[in-house]
């Protein structure tokens, strides 16, 4: 299984982005989305997990919540917008994967066994990073993370 993940997309989706995406069998939207029309688009290629990030306002808003547990292919994964909000310990509580945004910079570490995966910013990098989404590939063996550059 192939999962997408995408983050701080501030109301609008690159086509890059779709096409970086195309593929995946579900897709993880890690906040600040900017609106449900970007939800909407990301539905024309695989079903969407989002969260809410900090720049997430108005009633359309309102239908995602701060955090979100999600199982795939016995994997499970924890999915909100700022790291620095964490209120668990991954380790303990079994989740086999964090999913974050907010910081528009890509990273992939492991901490305690736990994947902790930020796809950066499909919209705007910083500090000289790329506008960037992610890629899961989930097997039975372990989860295998990569940053897909967009360019421009």
């Amino acid at each position: 299984m192939i999962l997408g993940v995408i983050s701080d997309t501030h109301g609008a989706v690159r086509p890059e982005a779709l096409n970086a995406l195309q593929g995946v069998e579900h897709i993880v939207h890690a906040g600040d989305v900017g609106g449900i029309d970007v939800i909407e688009a990301l539905e024309t290629i695989a079903p969407v997990t989002a969260v809410r990030g900090n720049t997430d306002g108005g009633s359309w808003s309102r239908q995602l919540q701060s955090t979100q547990i999600l199982t795939l292919a016995d994997w499970l994964f924890y999915v909100l917008h700022d790291m620095a909000t964490l209120d668990l310990d991954p380790a303990v509580a079994g989740i086999n994967a964090v999913i974050s945004g907010h910081t528009h910079q890509a990273s992939i570490n492991h901490i305690n066994g736990v994947l902790c995966f930020n796809p950066g910013s499909a919209s705007q990098g910083r500090h000289g990073a790329p506008a960037s989404v992610g890629r899961i590939r989930i097997t039975p063996a372990g989860l295998h993370p990569r940053i897909v550059p967009l360019m421009q």
